[in-house]
């Protein structure tokens, strides 16, 4: 399969020849991912997918950042993504793992109307997915079969994100977490909550955003209460 960059002769826009250079995908990935964005900028005119200033930019913000976690877990094919809102990191991983056998990313997202739009982002990319229309808390204890990574990006306190993985750490798996510039004053408050090692990453593209990754989560007692709604 052909690895595509900046280069390409399909005429990239900069935004995404410099999104292309950060994460490279295959042909067949682009085309994909270029169909779910055709996609999203339709339906943002009557749902707010994303914030519109960041719309001349979705490869580089968007869509390089969500490829990114690929790197750190490029073995992993059973992914789930709380509060998928436009689909990002969910659909663009699951447009990623197209062609994977039997790889599988469960959407987790409680609007209806952007349900509805990942339903048909996956439709129309053919990519492996199914969409939970439910609260986060009440969605995760009832994912079954095999999960490796459990993800998130712009949803929630770092503390109560840590609290729905929880029950899929304890399974066996990783937990991923997209964060901005205060991920560290998140860390301080999480650990009142929760023992973690986390491991820190560097987002590639670059504006102060960080990638939490932890193994192990445990309670610190177990009245500890961090759980909480999405806001």
């Amino acid at each position: 399969m052909e690895t595509i960059s900046s280069s390409s002769n399909s005429g990239p826009t900069a935004d995404k020849a410099e999104a292309l250079k950060l994460t490279p995908v295959s042909r067949e990935t682009e085309a994909r991912l270029d169909r779910y964005l055709d996609l999203l900028r339709e339906w943002q005119a009557k749902t707010n997918l994303v914030s519109p200033s960041t719309l001349p930019k979705l490869w580089t913000r968007h869509v390089a950042d969500s490829l990114q976690l690929l790197t750190i877990a490029p073995s992993a094919g059973f992914w789930v993504d709380l509060g998928s809102g436009g689909g990002f990191p969910g659909v663009v991983l699951a447009c990623a793992l197209a062609e994977t056998p039997s790889a599988m990313v469960h959407l987790v997202e409680r609007n209806a109307k952007k349900a509805a739009f990942l339903r048909e982002a996956l439709r129309i990319t053919h990519s492996p997915g199914t969409v939970h229309l439910a609260d986060i808390g009440d969605c995760v204890d009832r994912i079954t079969g095999p999960v490796d990574c459990i993800t998130a990006r712009a949803v929630a306190p770092l503390h109560q994100l840590i609290g729905f993985a929880e029950p899929l750490v304890k399974r066996g798996a990783k937990a991923l977490f997209l964060k901005g510039q205060d991920v560290e004053a998140e860390l301080t408050e999480a650990t009142k909550y929760w023992k973690i090692d986390p491991h820190l990453h560097s987002s590639r593209t670059g504006g102060h955003g960080w990638i939490v990754e932890l193994d192990r989560i445990e309670r610190r007692s177990p009245s500890a209460k961090a759980y909480g709604t999405r806001a």
